[in-house]
């Protein structure tokens, strides 16, 4: 059997996170490690999605141009799944030539075909900066839960969808702050309505789906689907091919899933496959991995693309995941709630296969579900190390203890020989069938089921006792063993790719010796009799407590940070004049001497020179500066500030402090030294 399977091309726009790895990397992995164990061909296609108002937002905070932006993340991004295993045939990006080709020659079949409809309509523009606002661009005040912050697209505080229309006031651009207005705009339109039987028979053809992907398709269908455009007005994106289309790219969700076609593509001509035998042969299965908030793009709006331009196959499945929260609260980007992939090497340095595994026994599979860095000590410390690991190294190592480090032959099979042997055979299909039908979970659970066989049986027969009653007992107990750990090695591979290496290479296998296939998975001869297998080292590790709170800490630490911002921007003092700015008198001075005062915790006295003289000015700086530590500064001060008496002393003026997010203090001093009695304009 062909399969096609695409993983969701990600923003480049930002590091990516263990959402990201939970909802649709980690299992499509899995999916295509198992097919081709299984000895199916296989293309599994994804890259980063390049253009975008996400792209542009990004390029604007980091002072870069948004192709600096994406060469920056993609690179970033695809180290990351490659640190991690994920195992694309190919990791491209919609920046390549060949992707806009590919979508710009789709977009002009689709033209020609008649399939587009023109229409001019009234859409946000921000008159300071000249463009026309995507609806990301938009923010106002949530109508669901009042967020002021809320996007034209979605509020990320509630998890709305919204459109710029449903904002409340006030309106204004994230690109100048001001108030958009609308404005008339010719865009090109892919008409769902008129293709909603289409939509609907392909939805019903399918009653395997998840019941979260095919209910929220329910829903889509039942309001009734709504004609939307396929271009829009901006810069950065993949131009419009027509005439008199300057400053119109298509639309993002329309370049995007061509990527998996363009991609495919690139990978055919770098292996002499023929790219067309994977999106057009009848024989071909297609499946997408995506999240919850892609469904009803790749189950409603590109399929009535490929069935429009008519020569496409649709997807058979798309198995899409719900949303992994982190710590009782949603993973976001924007608040720096996140387990960072490239943090996570760093800190915990290889244990890609503790979080692949972690992330795949809390999958959040049919509803939200949530990491926890407690779970996954636990997970670890008594699954992984306890079951798996602790199984894996007593039969290696009793191996060389008691058979002097070769497999030695099976006679005279009792009966718990061959309940364990008949157990064994059964485990690769019922993992298998699990995976094929995309219960991950499921499938993670039988294979922790395997290993606890595997201990079950040591224990029962404890070969350690054995030695010493009937040495050739021995022989056939660790062969059984050793068979176990063989099957174990292939069936773990799709779940965790690096420890079933690592147990290859303690069964002493080669290339040439190999035999990882699913079918041979549960045999009870995959080592023969005589083969020499390697030294036994530990596959897992006990993480410490210590581990553990320095993580959470963390995100304790990265949460008062975000909530010490919001506050500071929560408490903007209201709009001013400026007539108003120009009555304070700041000026530039030097610290000439500073003392604490008497009887105060807060106020230093500190003795300013103003270029005309000097004069004193009491500061409630004292619990962030030592008399010392202020001596010397030159500061800017508010000149003009009535005087006032406190401590039986009279301040002449005020020091301007800056106020840092965990509440330190800092002197505001010029860049560099000013003549005193210097004025701030």
């Amino acid at each position: 059997m062909r399969y096609t399977i695409t993983a969701a091309l990600i923003y480049a726009n930002g590091p990516i996170h263990i959402g990201h790895l939970a909802g649709c990397y980690v299992p499509s992995d899995i999916y295509a490690r198992f097919l081709r164990a299984s000895g199916h061909d296989v293309a599994f296609v994804s890259g980063t999605d390049e253009h975008g108002v996400p792209i542009t937002i990004r390029a604007k905070k980091e002072g870069l141009t948004p192709q600096q932006v994406v060469d920056k993340y993609y690179v970033q991004i695809k180290k990351a799944f490659e640190d991690f295993g994920i195992s694309f045939d190919i990791y491209s990006r919609t920046s390549s030539p060949i992707h806009h080709q590919t979508a710009q020659d789709f977009f002009t079949t689709l033209h020609q075909k008649g399939h587009f409809v023109e229409e001019t309509t009234e859409q946000y523009y921000d008159q300071e900066a000249k463009q026309f606002l995507a609806d990301r661009y938009i923010v106002g005040t949530c109508p669901v839960c009042g967020n002021p912050n809320a996007y034209g697209d979605q509020c990320e505080r509630c998890g709305s969808t919204l459109s710029p229309t449903e904002l409340k006031e006030p309106l204004r651009s994230m690109l100048s702050g001001a108030k958009p207005v609308l404005k008339a705009t010719k865009n090109w339109y892919l008409p769902l309505d008129k293709m909603q039987p289409q939509i609907e028979a392909y939805v019903n053809a399918h009653p395997e789906w998840k019941t979260n992907v095919a209910g929220q398709c329910q829903s889509w269908l039942k309001d009734g689907l709504k004609p939307r455009a396929m271009t829009r007005d901006l810069e950065w994106g993949i131009k419009v091919p027509l005439p008199d289309t300057d400053g119109k790219v298509l639309y993002v969700w329309f370049d995007a899933p061509i990527g998996y076609i363009s991609m495919t593509k690139e990978w055919a001509a770098q292996t002499g496959k023929n790219w067309e035998d994977y999106w057009k042969n009848k024989d071909t299965k297609l499946v997408h991995f995506i999240g919850k908030d892609n469904i009803v793009f790749h189950c409603i709006i590109f399929p009535a693309m490929l069935i429009n331009e008519g020569s496409f196959i649709l997807a058979n499945n798309v198995p899409a995941n719900e949303f992994m929260n982190l710590e009782g609260d949603k993973i976001s980007t924007s608040r720096t709630w996140a387990v960072w992939l490239h943090e996570y090497l760093e800190e915990l340095p290889n244990k890609q296969d503790v979080l692949r595994y972690v992330l795949t026994a809390s999958a959040p599979e049919t509803k939200d579900s949530e990491f926890t860095w407690k779970d996954f000590q636990t997970r670890n410390n008594s699954e992984l190390v306890g079951i798996f690991g602790n199984f894996v190294n007593r039969a290696v190592v009793l191996t060389h203890k008691f058979c002097e480090g070769k497999v030695p032959p099976a006679a005279d099979l009792q009966d718990i020989d061959r309940e364990t042997l008949a157990t064994l055979a059964e485990f690769p299909a019922r993992i298998g069938e699990s995976i094929a039908h995309y219960r991950f979970r499921e499938a993670l659970v039988n294979l922790m089921d395997l290993t606890r066989l595997g201990n079950k049986y040591l224990a029962d027969t404890a070969p350690w006792h054995a030695i010493k009653e009937n040495p050739e007992r021995v022989n056939t107990i660790m062969n059984v063993s050793l068979q176990i750990v063989a099957t174990l090695r292939i069936v773990c591979e799709p779940f965790m790719p690096f420890t079933s290496v690592k147990i290859g290479q303690q069964l002493g296998l080669t290339a040439e010796t190999d035999a990882q296939t699913w079918q041979n998975a549960g045999k009870a001869d995959l080592l023969p009799a005589g083969h020499a297998i390697g030294e036994g080292f530990l596959l897992f590790e006990k993480i410490e407590d210590a581990t553990i709170e320095k993580q959470i800490q963390k995100l304790q630490d990265s949460k008062r940070m975000n909530e010490l911002t919001t506050k500071q921007i929560a408490e903007q003092k209201p709009e001013t004049q400026y007539d108003d700015f120009a009555k304070m008198d700041i000026r530039i001075g030097t610290i000439t001497a500073a003392e604490n005062v008497p009887k105060s915790k807060k106020l230093l006295k500190l003795t300013v020179n103003d270029g005309h003289g000097e004069r004193t000015i009491l500061s409630g700086i004292a619990e962030h500066f030592s008399p010392e530590e202020a001596l010397n500064k030159q500061v800017c001060f508010l000149a003009n500030l009535a005087p006032r008496k406190m401590m039986g002393m009279e301040s002449q003026g005020m020091i301007l402090m800056a106020e840092d997010r965990d509440g330190s203090l800092a002197f505001v001093q010029p860049s560099k030294p000013v003549w005193n009695g210097g004025t701030v304009n």
